[in-house]
């Protein structure tokens, strides 16, 4: 990507000298004019979006007009003056921007007080921050469980709210996304309550329709800024295919070198030279094991060098990030092996490179991850390291896939009933619901109000809804759609608490027999306490890592769109998917070499959710030659590569979705392939693949048909969370039943 000059602006009149005065302190003599235009609509009061690259002064565009707000504000007779909001989506981003206003605002002495407010915020200090901070830091989990529930504590500070600043609000999407925008319209209703009505300011990399999420997002109309004016360094983005080894897999497929032992080489290398670089890694697990073999490998170069590079990821205890944070932002730390939890903007200016483990769901994600390289301005190289599996192979085999295509529109249902319902109870038990508030909530919200009276939920009294229950209300749902209780994981022989498993990921990665990494130490889990959440684990040095296998049936509930395509459909509707985990792998932790499978008795889990699905006819096997011996694994291999190949299409990652294929499924009695999300009640994905279907299906297709195998491999047709251990797979009949279900398609069209 080549370099780019930037356009300067003027500040409005309405900035203030001191706030003025106080940025080119810093070294900034004139905003960009990206950040002028949107301190003028945030100045008049408009709701604002600004959708500019990664490291392009977005923060500086919302802190120029909230700083001059507070500064006004800290001249009101009151004393109090006016408040500011900002909601990040990690505690990393909120503690590194608190820095960042600290620092720009010290010359303006106490008229800024900025404040963390959230879960690792020592009691003692939470007090002074509702009574005295007025530039609040948090995030919405927090909003959710912490300040709305006890509004009444914040009833100053949310008369005098005059800016909520949403940083990073693409990442706001799925189910997470949707309870977001139901926390936003708690806050906009508390904040009416108190006779405030303040101005959103959002901030986003650069995304496909920016003011129309932003608008999905609050509730209100939003100006869109998507012009970037700032200048650029020029970027290198290599596409890195790792080399096939001379291991077999399962079924006998060829095996690459895995992208976590590249970027681990790539690191050191990167490590040894001086370059300072981040590892950006899928999973937990992935970048301990990345973090750890690059410290190996460079102890036998430099004993001094393993200390500089180390893990981040969440899930650390508060004082480790904390400490993880400053290493990195002092370059005491040369690498970092992190998980998407430092993705979202934090500053860590002076990088010179990035390597990417994977495709990361989104080219939005992706061009996120390698703009943290670069951001003082330099050059800076990305590296993009492909795992294998159908969508990375894809991917660096046509990169205008990834460098000649917009980024993806950011998904979210905020009308969900899973979503919804549960945000009504927090809003009744806030401040009781009536009519009036139905507007705000969405279209779906009369009609779950009898629902929720008659599950005893909500109780309506004269005119309004009551939450009659000893329970908090908002504790009901997980905004981070993870549903139930983290589990902790605990060393057995001391007692000590080493972190945290959500719960919905605990059977997967922390059952019986599982191996835990933590801060470049290796644990073998020895118990996994379902009724008490917690995970037994003692330190051990096994040669494997563990890998989760599980099996899947699923029941159509209601078809809400069908359409032909010749004589097959497709569909789209709310299913119900009973899923358990049955047993897990060992493979050796740099080949991925299967050495074993152990058995597990978990309970099954049920999810009702929303699912894209296809058919096919007799007639369609005999055209495109799939007989009765071919059928279940060409249907298994279909789904697998779809499932693959959809982050292409919808803004979600392969493990954010699930499918299963049956060669004579009871409801429709056809060979059928389904693709559901991996939510309760949905989270888009599917939806999106319904209305993307032939451009996605295509895509699968091709990609299974151009891999170099001869009958199947993890870069078209293999899943590395299949249950059935990959089998039945059958490759050329994959493509032929597709192309005959495409050939309907265009017949339908």
């Amino acid at each position: 990507m080549p370099p780019r000059i930037g356009s300067h602006a003027d500040w409005p009149e309405q900035i203030r000298p001191e706030v003025i005065a106080a940025i080119r302190s810093a070294g900034i003599e004139r905003p960009w004019a990206h950040q002028a235009r949107t301190s003028e609509h945030a100045l008049r009061g408009e709701s604002v979006v600004v959708a500019t690259g990664t490291a392009s002064g977005k923060s500086l565009a919302y802190l120029a007009p909230v700083l001059s707000t507070l500064l006004d504000g800290s001249e009101a007779p009151n004393g109090r003056g006016a408040t500011a909001l900002y909601l990040a989506p990690t505690k990393a981003l909120a503690a590194d921007q608190r820095r960042a206003v600290r620092d720009l605002a010290a010359p303006l002495g106490s008229a800024v007080r900025p404040a963390v407010y959230d879960g690792d915020t020592p009691v003692e200090e939470r007090e002074w921050v509702r009574q005295y901070g007025n530039y609040v830091l948090t995030n919405p989990d927090m909003l959710h469980r912490g300040i709305l529930p006890s509004h009444p504590r914040w009833s100053s500070f949310l008369r005098a709210l005059r800016y909520v600043v949403i940083d990073e609000c693409h990442s706001y999407r799925g189910v997470f996304g949707s309870h977001v925008a139901q926390v936003v319209r708690r806050l906009r209703r508390i904040c009416a309550r108190y006779g405030s009505e303040p101005v959103f300011l959002l901030a986003s990399a650069t995304a496909a329709e920016p003011g129309r999420a932003a608008t999905r997002l609050t509730g209100l109309p939003v100006v869109e800024i998507t012009e970037d004016t700032s200048p650029r360094g020029e970027l290198v983005f290599a596409l890195w295919e790792p080399p096939l080894t001379e291991l077999h897999g399962e079924q006998g497929a060829p095996v690459r070198r895995t992208a976590t032992a590249e970027s681990a080489d790539l690191l050191t290398d990167l490590a040894v030279q001086g370059v300072r670089t981040v590892a950006f890694v899928r999973s937990r697990r992935g970048a301990e094991l990345i973090a750890l073999i690059a410290q190996e490998r460079l102890a036998e170069v430099d004993r001094s060098l393993p200390g500089r590079v180390a893990a981040y990821r969440g899930g650390y205890l508060p004082e480790e990030r904390r400490a993880l944070e400053r290493a990195l932002h002092s370059g005491e730390l040369l690498g970092l092996a992190a998980t998407t939890a430092l993705e979202l903007g934090v500053d860590v200016s002076g990088l010179d490179a990035v390597v990417i483990a994977g495709y990361p769901g989104t080219r939005a994600s992706l061009w996120q991850q390698a703009g943290r390289a670069g951001r003082s301005g330099q050059g800076a190289l990305a590296v993009l390291v492909a795992r294998d599996d159908p969508l990375d192979t894809y991917l660096v085999h046509h990169p205008e896939a990834l460098f000649d295509q917009p980024v993806e529109s950011t998904v979210l249902d905020p009308d969900n009933p899973y979503v919804l319902a549960p945000h009504l109870c927090a809003a009744a038990a806030e401040l009781p619901l009536t009519e009036s508030d139905f507007p705000l909530f969405g279209p779906a919200t009369g009609g779950l109000m009898p629902q929720l009276e008659a599950a005893s939920l909500l109780r309506r009294r004269a005119k309004a809804w009551h939450w009659t229950r000893r329970e908090r209300a908002a504790d009901l749902t997980d905004i981070r759609g993870q549903g139930g209780s983290p589990v902790q994981i605990v060393e057995a022989g001391t007692g000590r608490l080493l972190g945290t498993v959500d719960a919905a990921a605990a059977h997967t990665t922390v059952h019986d027999g599982a191996v835990h990494l933590h801060q470049g130490r290796t644990y073998v889990v020895q118990q996994l306490d379902l009724a008490d959440d917690v995970a037994l684990v003692e330190e051990a040095s096994p040669p494997y890592s563990t890998t989760a296998r599980d099996t899947t049936a699923i029941t159509i509930l209601e078809t809400d769109t069908e359409i032909p395509w010749g004589d097959a459909r497709l569909c789209f509707g709310s299913v119900e998917v009973t899923n358990q985990v049955v047993s897990f792998l060992r493979r050796k932790l740099i080949t991925g070499e299967v050495l074993g499978e152990t058995k597990l008795d978990l309970p099954p889990r049920t999810l009702r959710t929303r699912a894209v699905w296809w058919t096919v006819t007799e007639d369609q096997l005999d055209a495109a030659r799939v007989n009765p011996e071919q059928l279940g694994g060409a249907l298994h291999a279909a789904e697998h590569a779809s499932i693959g190949m959809l982050p292409l299409f919808a803004t979600c990652d392969r493990w954010d979705i699930g499918g299963v294929s049956v060669p004579l499924h009871p409801d429709t009695l056809l060979p059928t392939v389904f693709v559901y999300d991996g939510h309760p009640g949905g989270a888009g994905f599917a939806e999106r693949a319904f209305h993307t279907a032939a451009d996605w299906l295509t895509a699968t297709r091709h990609a299974i048909a151009s891999c170099e195998c001869e009958a199947g491999c993890p870069s078209c047709i293999q899943s590395p969370k299949c249950g059935n251990g990959n089998d039945p797979l059958h490759k050329r009949g994959a493509i032929r039943l597709l192309s005959e279900l495409l050939r309907g398609a265009r017949q339908g069209a």
